[in-house]
């Protein structure tokens, strides 16, 4: 697990700590955008890299412009709607393609 400066911990020294985890909703549209123009080959087995998934951020991270970026862990289905999905982990997420789930 990546720890960042700005990782809120939760628990003590005694009985372990771990960092807070705030559930957020990933937008993967915003996070893999596709070029309007762009030639489509259907891959009925492909990943569905498109709508709206939930993930647990668990740190974040500045950049030097101001934008913030989320560690976060989420899972991407496949486009024929079988059951396994791709687990990612700590990945790089930009804060505009994040919002907190209620």
């Amino acid at each position: 697990m990546i720890n960042s400066p700005f990782t809120r911990w939760e628990g003590d020294d005694i009985h372990g700590r771990r960092p807070v985890l705030t559930s957020v909703w990933v937008n993967l549209d915003i996070l893999f955008p596709r070029p309007a123009d762009a030639p489509r080959h259907v891959i009925v087995t492909g990943l569905d890299l498109t709508g709206v998934v939930p993930g647990r951020l668990h740190g974040r991270f500045p950049r030097v412009e101001g934008d913030w970026y989320g560690i976060v862990n989420y899972e991407i289905g496949y486009a024929d709607g079988r059951r396994d999905k791709l687990h990612l982990v700590d990945q790089f997420v930009p804060f505009a393609a994040l919002r907190e789930r209620r």
